[in-house]
């Protein structure tokens, strides 16, 4: 089975196409913002236009916007497609990539966040949450977390706050796809923004 992978819950933007666990092709690109308009010439510029089987996205923590860029396209190529669709956790993506690095290890990631905090979560060994997912201020976050290796773009600053660990400053990469464990997928297809969004709807407008 073909899958299409898109990852764009982040700075970085990517896109790959397996066949089984083998990666066909794929592209990396840190883009910072602009998203929308580099993914679908991405995916278009993969083998047969990238079609596959299954799609897998990555359904955040991250970008707001790149969360739900990514989650729309995914949703519009199965429907054109009639494929599957599977959501996965960005920050367990981050985990497997440090894991194949680094050994079966415990695997602490950190993220930038919104506000100034870090999307921060802990992973076992094989893969299980250890800590939630949580959105905490950088001292709070380096008192969190108490593995010794640390993954993620905000990863050498906990580090330095902590005083002690490793760091490895990675995104998340669409082609790292087939490191994934069975328990980084996701049951609903729905964003995952890790914190509250900052404008709410009046109370009686929410009802």
């Amino acid at each position: 089975m073909r899958t299409l992978v898109i990852d764009s819950a982040t700075e970085a933007c990517s896109v790959a196409l397996f066949d089984g666990d083998n990666l066909v092709a794929g592209e990396f690109r840190m883009l910072g913002r602009g998203h929308a308009e580099a993914l679908v010439p991405m995916i278009s510029a993969l083998p047969e236009r990238g079609r596959a089987d299954c799609i897998a996205v990555a359904l955040g923590p991250g970008s707001f916007t790149g969360v739900r860029v990514g989650l729309a396209t995914a949703r519009a190529l199965a429907l054109a497609w009639g494929a599957e669709t599977r959501g996965y956790s960005s920050l367990a993506m981050i985990a497997s990539m440090a894991r194949a690095e680094h050994g079966e290890v415990p695997v602490a990631v950190a993220m930038t966040g919104g506000h100034g905090e870090w999307f921060t979560q802990g992973f076992a060994p094989n893969g299980d949450t250890t800590r939630p997912l949580a959105s905490l201020k950088p001292d709070v976050a380096a008192q969190a977390s108490t593995e010794a290796l640390v993954a993620g773009n905000q990863a050498k600053a906990l580090v330095d706050k902590r005083g002690n660990g490793d760091a490895l400053e990675i995104w998340p990469d669409a082609r790292a796809f087939a490191r994934l464990p069975q328990q980084a997928f996701l049951a609903d297809l729905h964003p995952v923004y890790g914190r509250e969004p900052d404008a709410k709807l009046p109370l009686a407008k929410q009802v």
